[in-house]
């Protein structure tokens, strides 16, 4: 592992557990403060994974990996606040809404049409899915998905949500079977979201810059 994915780690580390901390006193109107626990320090173990294994595998320019973590660093508050408040605030989602569509005609990875297709897809789908199910979505996951899925582009925004989908139902069953929850709690859906897009990013090899590096390197021989 490099020192910069080292560093990212690491850093990430402290963004989770200081996210976890923020959001057991913001928004105050619904704060729990809560002490420190174990989700403390899952979120911190958990994104601090994240960050350093984005940084490790990028082979992005340092411009576009310095987007990627700022906005995987927005959306770790994101998640926390979620998890412990069950909501999403727009003090956060329209910073990370802005950063996503101005990165749009710069993102190296993705180009502009698959980025604008990726995000109204997936505005589109979770939006059918909220009239579908009824209570499943919540308005706030419709701001969430849209800037993730400029950032990812179609169809890589496809499986993003896929894998959300997958981890939320996993999750929900043994929420279940453990008892901790019932048939009618309300289960945020935000954290699937951003685990769906980090195992996205890593999984696929052209948006973290490696196909593109890969060709480069063939070219140079």
């Amino acid at each position: 592992m490099t020192i910069a994915a080292l560093a990212a780690g690491v850093a990430f580390a402290v963004i989770g557990a200081g996210a976890e901390r923020l959001a057991s006193v913001w928004p105050a109107d619904e704060a729990s403060r809560r002490a420190p626990g174990l989700r403390t320090a899952l979120l911190a173990l958990g994104a601090g994974a994240a960050g350093g294994a984005v940084a490790w595998r990028s082979t992005l320019p340092a411009y576009a990996l310095a987007v990627h973590l700022l906005i995987l660093a927005i959306l770790v508050v994101l998640t926390a606040t979620d998890l412990e408040q069950r909501r999403l605030p727009h003090l956060l989602l329209d910073p990370l809404i802005v950063v996503a569509a101005i990165f749009v005609p710069f993102n190296p990875a993705v180009g502009w049409a698959d980025a604008l297709i990726g995000g109204a897809v997936a505005v589109g789908f979770m939006g059918i899915l909220g009239l579908v199910v009824r209570g499943g979505v919540a308005l706030g996951d419709l701001y969430l998905v849209g800037p993730i899925g400029l950032v990812l582009g179609w169809p890589a925004i496809f499986v993003a949500v896929f894998v959300a989908g997958l981890l939320s139902a996993a999750a929900s069953a043994l929420l279940l079977v453990s008892r901790r929850a019932g048939l009618k709690s309300y289960i945020p859906f935000g954290p699937f979201l951003v685990a769906g897009m980090v195992v996205t990013l890593l999984r696929d090899p052209a948006l973290l810059g490696q196909v593109a590096a890969a060709l480069s390197v063939g070219a140079a021989r």
